[in-house]
């Protein structure tokens, strides 16, 4: 038998107790009626789906986001997690995230996630401040998120806290004391992400009103050198623009897979997948409706309304995009699609943006910070 590349799962759960005011994530307020649960078995239909498609590969990880997944039944989640096991082969030391929020309600249940396969929890503290979390639209206080945090460490072998930081008014200070904290709650894995304004959120709205202005981009800046110089100091590597972890295995094998342009199937309401069928690169793209999203799997298998092929160019411009976020960087070989001239690549090392390397397109300290511009100048 044939093994193809290897790839992850990403299941996408979009139902949220509430909908936080920066969030454009495809969600939805969660249902009590029986949509949840015919979603559930929408997902595992889909899976079996799209594994007829892709032909037997190595299963690295299996990644359940959103939305909030740790408001599922963890049955439900238990029988995802077995569908993909058993359609894949999985990696012995196959990784199985879960994202959740730290409400008592749900730290509660964080044993049964764990007996159903999760060993691997992604925490969304985003702040230890009680009125920050009443800024971010968070439902719950720091105090529960402390609590959530020692439950979760000892219910899961690996452990992963998101942060947000750039909040109006706060301070490199302020923060790096919010930091020092969070990290002595004793996670293996931090990912701190800058406050943006996203288009047709509340904030966006807010903004636009005059209720509040981001941070300008000079104390960005200033926070974003803080959050580097806290971590590094706590002994975490910064292996991705905004994700740090104490060592290799703490990194996270899901989202390395996303960046090293790994395949990847994506299941659930608006989840995207990335494929590589008969030599070409295919995304796809899933209902985004829970119900059109059952409907489509009842009618077609799999979820997924639109299944693209791109060209060499697109396909390299995505790894030039994923790749230049992590250390690591990209294979020049993997985007010569792109045609880049040796003496653009030559004038970004002497400006600092780049590595000097002749093998790799690796982003410096200095590159990380401006990656927009930097990946223009190399995909023009």
């Amino acid at each position: 038998m044939t093994i193809g590349p290897k790839l992850g799962v990403y299941i996408h759960w979009p139902y949220c107790a509430r909908i936080c005011p920066y969030c454009d994530f495809n969600v939805f307020r969660d249902r009590k009626g029986d949509e949840p649960a015919a979603l559930a078995r929408a997902i595992v239909a889909d899976l079996e789906a799209q594994a007829a498609l892709t032909g037997p590969r190595d299963l690295a990880s299996i990644f359940l986001g959103g939305g909030t997944p740790s408001l599922m039944d963890p049955a439900w989640a238990a029988e995802i997690i077995a569908a993909a096991r058993r359609l894949w082969a999985p990696a012995a030391d196959l990784e199985v995230t879960l994202e959740a929020n730290p409400t008592d309600a749900e730290a509660q249940r964080f044993t049964a996630f764990a007996g159903a396969g999760v060993n691997r929890l992604s925490l969304g503290l985003q702040s230890l401040d009680d009125a920050a979390l009443t800024f971010l639209g968070r439902n719950h206080d720091a105090a529960t998120a402390v609590r959530a945090t020692k439950a979760a460490a000892r219910a899961f072998p690996r452990l992963s806290i998101d942060m947000i930081y750039a909040r109006p008014g706060q301070t490199p200070a302020a923060w790096a004391d919010e930091l020092r904290v969070a990290v002595d709650l004793g996670a293996e894995h931090v990912s701190p992400y800058q406050l943006t304004i996203e288009a047709g959120t509340d904030f966006d709205r807010a903004v636009r009103r005059g209720q509040f202005a981001p941070p300008d981009t000079d104390t960005g800046a200033e926070l974003f050198d803080t959050t580097q110089r806290v971590l590094e100091a706590a002994g975490f590597e910064a292996y991705e623009v905004s994700n740090h972890a104490v060592s290799l295995a703490a990194q996270s094998r899901h989202n390395l897979i996303y960046w090293r342009g790994l395949d990847y199937v994506g299941a659930g309401p608006g989840a995207h997948g990335r494929l590589t069928l008969a030599g070409a690169r295919h995304a796809t793209l899933a209902a985004t409706r829970p119900a059109d999203y059952v409907a489509r799997v009842g009618e077609a298998g799999a979820g997924f309304v639109a299944r693209e092929t791109l060209s060499p160019r697109e396909a390299a411009q995505e790894r030039l995009l994923s790749g230049l976020r992590i250390t690591e960087g990209v294979l020049l070989a993997e985007v010569t699609a792109l045609e880049i001239p040796q003496a653009r690549i030559a004038h970004l090392v002497r400006l600092g943006l780049l590595a000097d390397d002749v093998h790799r397109l690796r982003a410096t300290a200095a590159g990380r910070m401006v990656l927009d511009r930097l990946t223009t100048e190399l995909a023009s």
